[in-house]
């Protein structure tokens, strides 16, 4: 069964923040499993027509998430997830940055730190996000970048793939 809850995306700019509250109509095991593992992150990270493509991971406290958004061209933008904190079906957390193929932070860009809690609801999972930036600058060009479009998207495919 689908979900039908609206996600909460809140932008605290006077915190440099965002906040994303989504529901998921799984239980917490599957929503983890999807947030966790990257053959199932794979399958929902990117929003359509692009595609995330894992080149490693291990997820662990220290472990990272190393992955590319795989444009339809053929364009790739390299990305990188340090895995700071780990709750196992409760909560992880760590800094995610731009970088090159090798896993080498591009300096050009802003990195942010993730905050993820996980929690049984009336209809599912509950998944609560705070991203915070070191800048309210970073955040509004995350913002422009399309971040909160882009990432609505992927959500509702994680949905999908929740309800097959």
């Amino acid at each position: 069964m689908k979900s039908n809850v609206v996600m909460n995306f809140v932008v605290d700019k006077e915190n440099s923040k965002v906040l994303v509250e989504r529901e998921f109509a799984a239980p917490v095991a599957n929503v983890w499993s999807a947030f966790t593992e990257s053959q199932i992150l794979d399958q929902w990270w990117a929003p359509k027509p692009w595609q995330a493509k894992t080149k490693s991971q291990d997820f662990q406290e220290g472990g990272t998430w190393l992955y590319s958004m795989v444009g339809p061209d053929g364009t790739e933008h390299w990305s990188l997830f340090n895995y700071e904190s780990i709750n196992p079906q409760k909560s992880f957390g760590g800094q995610d940055a731009f970088c090159d193929e090798n896993g080498v932070v591009n300096p050009d860009f802003p990195t942010s730190n993730w905050s993820n809690t996980f929690s049984e609801s009336t209809n599912g999972t509950t998944v609560s996000i705070e991203i915070n930036y070191p800048k309210t600058a970073d955040l509004e060009k995350f913002l422009e970048m399309g971040f909160k479009e882009g990432f609505t998207l992927g959500l509702d495919q994680l949905d999908d793939l929740l309800a097959a």
